[in-house]
């Protein structure tokens, strides 16, 4: 009876240091990146180009727990090995705060949680979380650098094929780099028009059909790159909407019925991305 008892406190005892450890962690945690955080919320809420990214951690917390009775059934096995990505995390955080660069002290928050559960979970319940957290990392927009670099191609490549297609239609129209000229009208495509925002949440969303149509890599593999093409596509469809609307109903093209006219156009590629994706899913399932 006694031994029982000792057993017994033991184990609370246990239980009450690990608790007390996650809760130490967790403050550290939060000190370090309050402001970091803070910054990437403020950047979700006022830049429109990011923000799919507040919609990430809430979906990446559903897949962590549809998937608990896995992860938890998997015997936790502390390894020092988790420490080194730690440690890596730690600097990436040093060195993007010492050098102004966001997205490197950001993105050291997903591998420092990596790093946490190496450590003090295994490399077994890392791997069965492992989708919960590539999710997180797909909530930090990318460097200024990157998102400039892609923007002007794609400003360029959806008001050329705006305008052609157009002008197969009948509208009398002609293109200057990226300003469309009408009869009655003139418009830019500018970089919230290139694309890149719906490139992104395409590109998350296409992460996450793949995952609950629990598809094989294949298929998560093709869908995910055929996601790009297709946001693409479907923001020149929008540039060439506004385009021909624009031709006769100026007023149509602006304020609210642009911004109305983003979101319609967002739900036709998810509906389309989604059309793809069952037939994707199901020729990868055959062919395996």
């Amino acid at each position: 009876m006694g031994s029982a008892i000792a057993v017994s406190s033991r184990e609370q005892s246990a239980r009450l240091s690990t608790w007390a450890l996650a809760g130490a962690l967790t403050a550290v945690v939060a000190l370090l990146y309050a402001d970091v955080i803070g910054d990437l919320a403020a950047e979700w809420w006022t830049r429109p180009e990011s923000s799919y990214g507040m919609l990430i951690p809430p979906f990446a917390l559903y897949v962590a727990y549809l998937k608990r009775h896995n992860t938890l059934s998997i015997r936790p096995q502390p390894e020092f090995q988790g420490i080194a990505v730690t440690a890596a995390a730690c600097l990436m955080l040093i060195t993007g705060k010492l050098a102004s660069e966001f997205f490197l002290s950001r993105i050291s928050f997903v591998f420092l949680l990596t790093g946490l559960v190496w450590t003090f979970w295994g490399r077994a319940r890392m791997q069965s979380v492992g989708f919960p957290l590539l999710l997180l990392m797909t909530m930090v927009p990318p460097p200024a650098i990157v998102y400039n670099a892609a923007s002007a191609p794609l400003q360029l490549f959806a008001s050329k094929v705006a305008t052609d297609m157009a002008q197969m239609l009948g509208v009398s129209i002609f293109r200057d780099g990226n300003i469309i000229h009408l009869a009655s009208t003139s418009l830019g495509v500018a970089e919230a028009c290139s694309g890149l925002q719906s490139l992104s949440a395409l590109m998350v969303a296409a992460l996450l059909l793949g995952f609950l149509e629990n598809a094989s890599l294949v298929g998560r593999i093709a869908i995910f790159v055929l996601s790009v093409p297709l946001a693409v596509a479907v923001n020149v469809l929008r540039v060439t909407g506004t385009a021909i609307i624009a031709d006769s109903r100026p007023e149509l093209a602006l304020g609210y019925y642009h911004s109305f006219s983003g979101w319609l156009i967002f739900v036709v590629g998810f509906g389309m991305l989604w059309v793809l994706a069952r037939v994707t899913f199901r020729m990868t399932r055959r062919s395996a």
